[in-house]
């Protein structure tokens, strides 16, 4: 393993940094079997993916590092509405797709009566859901900020952090970097202490935890950038895919488990993007990275509505675990065919439009 030739981070933008996008594909799918598995095993001591809700901060972390590679040289000529404006057209339909879908799940949910129990609140819910206004409500299905599309959490934060990046970290030098990055380290330490693990953020009583989450990532991927920690190697995207798997797989150990995850948020993945960065998958592996890459933020934004129809259908028809096997592995195929479809037959005519548009 080598360091890059040259740590000129205009020399990185030279390159699309693919395995990346493979990695990115490959949490997005853990996320989705992890969230059957929640249902399937709520005890997280028997989830055999039970630190899959760490891709969140993995994401976080990439973002940090992309958003570097892709604006740290151009900011300032593109200018911070512009920015923004990119970012928007970018994420938010997906957001308005999957509050969509999110309403519909919810509305016609034949296993649940809750849409009768918040049938009046089902237009501010659509309404802030599409406008991502954290609005916790359903106390019934774990007080999430947005109960028709819970993933949305992360967006709000990524929105948050994409904004300050435009405002201020654009400006700031490595020093200060390291200072915020330090503090926000400590401040994840204390969170995990507090809450026993790093899976927070998503409900009205404790989205702060969120915020503490995508502060250190973020930034963590920042700094990956600008200090050029590219760490070229002759591993392949299926060598750095299987450390990345292995994280999400490590068991869950509730008495040191406030240790496990700062060490895996606060070290390791800042290590693996920088492996992955370093990585170049070639021939059948480099459709694979571009295959995962293009399906991980849409299977991120659509799935979880269906994972309300199997947590109903779970409660009411109490299926045997070989019954639930069966679902999560076919629902996990069948979300990804469906991402896949979004993606090409509404996502991305939508964004060219509104690229188009805005010209």
């Amino acid at each position: 393993m080598r360091t890059p030739p040259s740590t000129d981070t205009s020399l990185m933008t030279k390159h699309h940094f693919a395995s990346l996008d493979g990695l990115r594909g490959i949490a997005a799918v853990a996320v989705v079997i992890f969230h059957f598995m929640e249902f399937i095993a709520p005890d997280y001591q028997n989830n055999f993916i039970a630190h899959a809700y760490l891709a969140v901060d993995f994401f976080f972390c990439l973002s940090g590092f992309v958003i570097a590679y892709a604006y740290d040289q151009k900011l300032s000529q593109l200018g911070i509405i512009a920015f923004l404006k990119r970012r928007l057209i970018r994420l938010h339909p997906l957001v308005i797709i999957g509050s969509v879908i999110g309403l519909l799940a919810f509305r016609f949910d034949p296993f649940s009566n809750l849409y009768r129990v918040y049938a009046a609140k089902a237009v501010p819910m659509f309404v802030t859901s599409c406008l991502m206004i954290p609005y916790p409500l359903v106390r019934e299905r774990y007080f999430n900020l947005f109960h028709l599309n819970p993933p949305t959490w992360s967006l709000f934060w990524e929105y948050i952090a994409n904004l300050l990046y435009a405002l201020v970290l654009i400006k700031l030098p490595n020093k200060v970097l390291w200072l915020l990055t330090g503090i926000a380290a400590l401040t994840l330490v204390y969170e995990a202490h507090q809450s026993t693990y790093l899976g927070v953020g998503f409900g009205g009583d404790n989205v702060m935890g969120g915020g503490i989450r995508a502060f250190y990532s973020f930034l963590a991927g920042l700094l990956v950038y600008r200090s050029g920690w590219i760490l070229y190697s002759r591993l392949g995207f299926l060598s750095v895919g299987f450390f990345l798997v292995m994280t999400f797989v490590v068991p869950f150990y509730k008495p040191v488990n406030h240790f496990v995850d700062p060490l895996l948020v606060i070290i390791f993945f800042p290590f693996l993007i920088a492996l992955g960065a370093g990585a170049r998958p070639t021939g059948a592996w480099s459709r694979v990275c571009q295959f995962l890459g293009e399906i991980s933020y849409p299977l991120y934004m659509i799935h979880y509505p269906f994972l309300w129809l199997v947590l109903s259908y779970i409660e009411v028809r109490k299926p045997s675990i070989s019954q639930l096997t069966l679902i999560t592995m076919v629902g996990t195929v069948l979300l990804i065919l469906l991402a896949y479809w979004i993606l090409i037959l509404i996502d991305r005519p939508i964004r060219k439009y509104l690229t188009n548009a805005t010209r």
